[in-house]
């Protein structure tokens, strides 16, 4: 089974050549390993390398207009496969695509980057263009 982590570089060129200065909701779903995996081999749970991500991108995200629409966990896998079933779900929102390219290029944001790629067994990040609310199923 493949597991994704960081995006490629291929889908990083797609994402930056779609419009910049629109605003972006980017959907997370996150499964976290039981043990995180540092390359230096450091020892923590795959939780505590995420809250380590979290606290240290943060401030920066913050920075440059982030907030979180959405946050919920994640009970049951109601429909697809059982295996997975995601340890953290979100939606983050950014004020524009570009904001979200100057986070991950921020050198701060990239020292932080190592605890997500520590903990996380597997990931979907889902870049959305925001619609307007109602009452329909899309």
């Amino acid at each position: 089974m493949t597991h994704y982590i960081d995006p490629t570089r291929e889908t990083f060129g797609q994402f930056k050549a779609l419009p910049r200065d629109e605003p972006v909701q980017m959907l997370n779903l996150v499964r976290l390993r039981a043990a995180a995996a540092y390359p230096d081999g450091r020892t923590a749970t795959g939780a505590q390398a995420y809250a380590a991500y979290s606290a240290e991108s943060g401030p920066i995200f913050r920075r440059l207009g982030g907030t979180i629409l959405w946050s919920g966990d994640p009970k049951l896998m109601l429909i697809g496969p059982v295996e997975e079933l995601w340890h953290k779900a979100f939606i983050a929102v950014y004020p524009t695509a570009q904001a979200f390219i100057d986070m991950v290029r921020d050198p701060d944001y990239r020292a932080a980057v190592v605890h997500r790629q520590a903990a996380v067994a597997d990931s979907r990040l889902i870049r959305l263009a925001p619609n307007p609310a109602g009452d329909g199923f899309g």
